[in-house]
């Protein structure tokens, strides 16, 4: 199975299976000269032991939540959804959280209520996974997209005001990876042109711009808690923000629109607003109540290691790691990025220096493809009600600016480990760059 073709779940699974994976060989324990024949041309792999594994779960520990609300017949919204959304808040550094069932309906929501909708435009990156493009047709809006800058993987924002118009409503910026966008720039930008800010954070937890946490930057702010996720329960998400009238129109709308503090309850069912029912379940909360206890560590480590990795990748010709820009105190590494440049590789083709990285024990994927580029975009776009509120000349201009060379290059050129591979000691991070250089040294044979 060649990695670089999965999704990111397909990636997760692959990355935990035991045949890909962590004992580092004694010929690769320097810093990893010539040594040895290719694994994809017969060699003996770099690593033949597996990574970290993910999710974790300690039976022992992380259970009993688990047990005493399946036990409790109360599985919808109670007592545990708002002890974890307490707990959450605190975590994040703000005044209130409302879990949802999905990263997705977090987005959905923090839209509808913020206004944006129908005959507005929405600056977003196309380097994302498509939820966060998709979210933005879904409320009638326009997304437009904005290149990311090549070094640090994230939306750029020297290249937002170009694209603004009067018909601008929002910007949109992902923390795409874990890596923290620059919020400083960003913000700015939303002020200057009176824009709302909904960070897309789904992938950020724990990740901080200036000692502050990403989610609690702009109007609002969302999470995902899906499977592979580093704060994972299968499905779930969760809106964050510090404006209590704001906040009340998010939970009233994810439950039907009924009346919750400002947004006051009327005469008759008590459904003041119009609204969606993407409510978290008891039993989601109680698997992050048990998750977040080993969320800090897990940072932690990761970013020692990240750190550590780029130190020993840097210096391998054709290996471009990412960079984190300097208002950034910590990432929460989703997914480590660098890029390759096969023109230092002898011309060899990303997808063979990845089947070769993989056949040395090391799980990777080339990442997002372009998303924007695919067939949903120009559906909703060509769709009856999109034709009817939209005019051509709008719908010609949304093609226009949906050309995104450095987003295209990063597609070309990127590629990913999955967060679990930093989680084990350093020793973990040699056998990646070693494996790395191992090919470098050897890319003669590849071609």
């Amino acid at each position: 199975m060649n990695t670089s073709d999965l999704n990111r779940r397909q990636f997760l699974a692959a990355a935990s299976v035991g045949s890909l994976a962590a004992a580092t060989s004694p010929a690769f324990a320097n810093a990893g000269g010539k040594a040895g024949k290719l694994a994809l041309l017969g060699g003996q792999p770099v690593r033949t032991k597996p990574f970290q594994g993910w999710p974790i779960w300690n039976k022992n520990t992380d259970e009993e939540r688990i047990l005493a609300v399946l036990r409790s017949g109360v599985w919808s919204r109670s007592k545990i959804v708002e002890e974890f959304e307490k707990k959450y808040a605190e975590l994040m550094g703000v005044k209130r959280c409302i879990g949802t069932t999905n990263g997705t309906g977090a987005l959905l929501t923090a839209l509808h209520c913020l206004d944006v909708g129908i005959g507005d435009e929405v600056l977003v990156t196309p380097y994302t996974f498509v939820a966060s493009i998709q979210v933005i047709f879904l409320v009638g809006a326009l997304p437009i997209m904005i290149d990311p800058d090549p070094d640090t993987f994230q939306i750029n924002p020297d290249k937002m005001e170009e694209k603004i118009s009067r018909h601008t409503k929002a910007i949109l910026p992902v923390h795409i990876l874990g890596l923290p966008a620059n919020m400083d720039k960003i913000n700015a930008i939303a002020q200057k042109h009176n824009l709302v800010v909904v960070e897309d954070a789904c992938q950020a937890w724990m990740a901080e711009w200036k000692g502050k946490k990403c989610g609690t930057l702009g109007d609002l702010g969302c999470f995902s808690f899906q499977n592979s996720k580093n704060l994972p329960c299968g499905e779930g998400g969760a809106i964050v923000g510090n404006d209590d009238k704001l906040m009340d129109q998010c939970k009233a709308y994810h439950d039907f629109g009924r009346g919750h503090g400002s947004v006051g309850q009327v005469e008759g069912t008590g459904f003041r607003i119009l609204g969606n029912k993407c409510r978290m379940a008891e039993y989601q909360a109680a698997i992050l109540l048990a998750q977040m206890e080993r969320l800090e560590e897990q940072t932690q480590i990761r970013n020692e290691n990240a750190q550590y990795l780029s130190s020993r990748l840097k210096n391998i010709p054709g290996i471009v790691p990412h960079k984190l820009y300097d208002g950034v105190t910590r990432a929460a590494y989703h997914l480590y990025p660098f890029r390759y440049e096969k023109e230092h590789f002898g011309n060899v083709p990303r997808s063979k220096f990845l089947a070769a990285l993989k056949a040395e024990g090391i799980p990777c994927s080339s990442g997002y493809d372009r998303v924007n580029k695919d067939a949903f975009f120009e559906n909703a776009l060509r769709s009856k009600n999109f034709r009817k509120v939209y005019s051509k000349q709008r719908l010609d201009r949304c093609r226009e600016l949906n050309q995104c060379p450095d987003g295209d290059r990063l597609c070309d050129e990127a590629v990913w480990f999955f967060h679990n591979l930093l989680l084990g000691p350093k020793s973990d991070m040699d056998d990646i760059a070693n494996a790395i250089r191992k090919i470098y040294d050897n890319r003669s044979k590849l071609v």
